[in-house]
């Protein structure tokens, strides 16, 4: 024996012996499969994104198990449900924890595509109204409803509107998101609409510092100009929302009056960033009621509303001189092929490209706030690449230590995440 005249306190030594070793296995045990947390991926990673990661050539594999079905084959766990989907959980730098942004995400389908623009899009800090489409179905609801229900900071809109493309029900949908977040008690500096196809192109550390940029900085964006001959027919004649489906034109001879309050009436994109202070004046003004009640039978009252609103004087934040300026949207329309792009490298619905991989190259080099639009069901694999192009840049500004659980791709060869800054090869 070792220590025969000592037994107690051999016995002793090696009771602490064996209770160290205990500590330091379970405490490298947990700190290994915190660094190599098990995969759950519902997919191999596409090899065409590729191009798209750091390490040129390097075996990649997915880690996201992301989609419908994780909401259809079992009760979502609230407690891993961040940690399962990828979801980032701390502000990445005191700039974005000091300036918090509120988003507006009008959605009725492309559920999977809801789910991932809301993972790029989240920060613990920021806030996020969710209005669902009044003619939804039940499961999809259920669905957006669990998973708001996960985050404290997500939440569904009070009321719901069925929404008409090109209806009044469509400005609705963001005014009654705009009521919820007035009351909430998140110090949100300017809020951002959004609706289901668009996908993000700057991280939230971009945002926050193009929206303080000048002349952004306490200015609301709201591109658009002086209502154009060419589109004064949708505030001359009356329309109306047929089934909740479409707009038409009540007839000839329902012309509407002027404007409330001599407003001159301006024309714009549907899109804006919007500073708490002029939300509040939307809200309360009179001559915004007046002018949301005139704007109820015109067609498409969210592209003139905002901007006609931010052009008067003394209204906070209002950008009287503006245009066209704010890169909020990468948007290829049809009729600027040739001009300020090459042309859809996926397809065009309504004018508007959906999105292709080839179109990528294109909408990062933009370098816009968002891009519109994305089609799972068409072009999925353009959504992939972008998420894991963005998620890399993301992670790659960040001033905090990044947890594992962030990466939605790790190496096989090292079974590590790669942290390296992102490409794409090409151009549009």
């Amino acid at each position: 024996m070792l220590c025969p005249r000592r037994t107690k306190h051999c016995f002793l030594l090696s009771l602490g012996i064996c209770t160290a070793v205990y500590i330091y296995l379970k405490a490298n045990i947990q700190l290994y499969f915190t660094a190599h947390p098990k995969s759950e991926s519902s997919r191999p990673f596409p090899q065409y994104c590729r191009p798209f990661m750091p390490r040129q050539g390097a075996p990649w594999q997915m880690r996201d198990c992301l989609s419908e079905n994780y909401f259809t084959t079992k009760k979502p766990n609230c407690s891993r449900i961040a940690e399962e989907l990828h979801f980032i959980t701390a502000p990445l730098s005191r700039e974005e924890e000091e300036y918090p942004l509120a988003f507006i995400i009008t959605i009725h389908k492309e559920l999977e595509l809801f789910m991932r623009l809301l993972r790029a899009i989240y920060a613990p800090q920021n806030v996020y109204c969710i209005h669902v489409d009044g003619k939804a179905s039940q499961q999809y609801i259920t669905i957006v409803r669990q998973l708001a229900s996960c985050f404290p900071n997500v939440f569904l809109a009070t009321t719901r509107e069925k929404v008409t493309y090109a209806g009044f029900s469509r400005l609705k949908a963001d005014l009654n998101c705009m009521e919820d977040l007035a009351r909430s008690s998140i110090p949100w500096k300017k809020v951002i609409n959004l609706c289901g196809q668009d996908f993000p192109v700057m991280s939230n550390l971009e945002l926050v510092r193009y929206l303080q940029s000048k002349p952004w900085n306490g200015t609301n964006m709201t591109p658009g100009v002086k209502q154009p001959s060419p589109m004064k027919y949708r505030t001359q004649i009356q329309y109306e929302e047929i089934n909740h489906s479409y707009m038409a034109p009540k007839g000839k001879t329902y012309t509407k009056g002027s404007p409330p309050h001599n407003l001159d009436i301006y024309f714009g994109t549907a899109y804006y960033a919007l500073t708490r202070p002029f939300v509040d004046f939307v809200l309360r003004s009179t001559v915004a009621k007046d002018l949301l009640e005139w704007s109820r039978d015109t067609y498409s009252p969210d592209e003139h509303y905002w901007v006609t609103l931010n052009h008067l004087k003394d209204v906070p934040g209002s950008h009287t001189r503006g245009k066209w300026e704010g890169n909020i949207r990468a948007i290829k329309w049809k009729d600027q092929e040739g001009t300020t792009h090459k042309g859809c490298k996926g397809q065009y619905v309504r004018d508007i490209c959906v999105f292709g991989l080839a179109d990528l190259p294109w909408v990062t080099a933009k370098n816009s706030m968002f891009a519109n639009k994305f089609e799972r069901r068409l072009f999925p694999e353009a959504v992939d690449c972008l998420e894991l192009w963005h998620r890399q840049k993301v992670l790659q500004q960040a001033d905090v230590l990044i947890q594992p659980e962030w990466h939605l791709a790790t190496s096989k060869v090292s079974n590590q995440t790669l942290t390296e800054p992102a490409t794409v090869d090409g151009r549009g």
